[in-house]
């Protein structure tokens, strides 16, 4: 299918001459008199691009741009005008125009033009389809009023550019929080950039914040930019800033304050644009009282508060969780998604869950692997989730998967744990051999 162009000129002889080159190079052609005539087009027929004259009678072509941006904002509009100035030029970009064209007009511009804002259309869609699953993928699932209230607070934090101080036990889904904000920010297509201060040794953690320059210490070997640095223009994730040094947040404070820093070992001074999100599943006020955390921080990065709500204040949500992650590992595995009984069901409703959806996600995997059937009730469900299985009968459950042959139940085993690490690796058999020290043949052997 040929992309389809509308032309808007009030000039006959100019539409025949465009319809003339762009039909014998195969697009679509269609045209209108004024600005009217182009709206009601545009909406009845959905051309990909449009040739806008800028002097026409009644509605002129600024006043039709900025009509056709309002009813169809990613349609490319290229201005064309025979009385071209700088002024006209800048008014029209500033209204969305993608590109401005001058009359007499070039047959191979007009054509380079047409085909650059088609493929740069493409791109933006794309970019918008990527974005879409992006918050998909990174969305809190669930229609509780807990999650409901969540959404509302995300919703109007994300567009601002003021600090965000995410609260909430392990598990809760803190980081995906932060995702979702970054997407639905004024920043979606700069980097995301992650760093737990809980996992990076307290000697290490300026240097990953703010960098280093070659021979600024021992290690330091070659120039490293640090997340600051790597996350210019978009959206820095503290994850878990509760288990924070002292001496880093003083550092970190002054970069906020400041908006620059310095690379470890260097001179120069850094202008910081970054939007900065921060975690904790600590208690900071209580952290504040007993000295490990600095108050003018806290209150430097608690601008926005957002609470995650713990899985045992929102069960309502957990048979819609129950069933998006068996649809995830179905797809992981290749295989038929598992369903779950009522009756198991509500033992997974009436668990409190410490661990959180965290600790939900992982006791699915380890069913949709465990449970040969597509089928899981009550009694594959282990302890402490099945509350009249007791201890002695748990293990008998976990040894008749495997039966009494015991070159049977290695074969068995082995193909279990091979699915759970291919799991774990999104189905990735080149990363799943790697981490299992084997091949990617008898993996596939494996689990056949």
């Amino acid at each position: 299918m040929y992309p389809a162009v509308l032309i808007v000129d009030d000039n006959i002889t100019i539409i025949e001459s465009l319809e003339g080159i762009l039909s014998d190079d195969g697009f679509e052609v269609m045209h209108a008199f004024n600005g009217y005539e182009a709206l009601k087009i545009i909406e009845a027929d959905s051309p990909d691009i449009v040739l806008l004259d800028i002097w026409m009678p009644g509605m002129d072509g600024i006043e039709t741009l900025k009509e056709i941006k309002r009813i169809a904002p990613s349609l490319p509009v290229v201005m064309i005008t025979g009385h071209g100035t700088i002024e006209s030029a800048v008014d029209a970009t500033k209204s969305g125009a993608y590109d401005f064209l001058e009359k007499p007009l070039s047959i191979d511009k007009i054509m380079v033009t047409i085909n650059n804002a088609l493929n740069f259309r493409k791109l933006e869609e794309e970019n918008i389809y990527l974005r879409k699953k992006s918050i998909e993928k990174n969305s809190i699932t669930g229609t509780s009023p807990a999650v409901q209230k969540l959404y509302g607070e995300i919703m109007n934090a994300a567009p601002s550019d003021a600090s965000i101080l995410i609260t909430g036990e392990n598990g809760t889904g803190k980081e995906m929080v932060a995702r979702t904000i970054h997407q639905f920010s004024l920043r979606p297509e700069q980097p995301f950039i992650i760093i737990n201060c809980a996992a990076i040794p307290e000697n290490n953690l300026d240097s990953e914040l703010f960098g280093h320059e070659k021979g600024a210490f021992e290690e330091a070997t070659s120039k490293n930019k640090g997340k600051f640095e790597l996350a210019s223009g978009g959206t820095l994730f503290l994850d878990e800033i509760g288990d924070m040094n002292i001496n880093t947040q003083a550092k970190i404070l002054r970069a906020l304050e400041s908006k620059t820093f310095q690379r470890i070992g260097g001179g120069r001074t850094l202008h910081m644009d970054v939007r900065l999100i921060a975690s904790s599943n600590k208690n900071l006020e209580k952290e504040i009282e007993a000295g490990n955390f600095r108050k003018d921080l806290y209150f430097r990065l608690n601008v926005i508060p957002i609470h995650v709500p713990a899985l045992r204040d929102r069960k309502e949500d957990i048979p819609m969780l129950v069933d998006t992650f068996l649809e995830k590992l179905s797809k992981q595995s290749s295989g038929e998604k598992k369903t779950i009984s009522e009756k198991a069901m509500d033992l997974l409703i009436a668990y409190e869950w410490q661990g959180n959806v965290r600790e939900l996600k992982n006791l699915l995997e380890r069913l949709s692997i465990m449970v040969e059937l597509d089928y899981i009730d009550v009694e594959d469900l282990p302890q402490p989730y099945n509350i009249d299985c007791k201890p002695g009968e748990q293990i008998e459950k976990d040894l008749f998967l495997y039966g009494d042959d015991l070159a049977q139940a290695k074969k068995r085993f082995e193909k279990q744990f091979i699915k759970q690490k291919l799991s774990q690796e999104e189905g990735n058999l080149k990363a799943a051999a790697k981490k299992l020290g084997t091949s990617v043949k008898h993996i596939q052997k494996s689990i056949l």
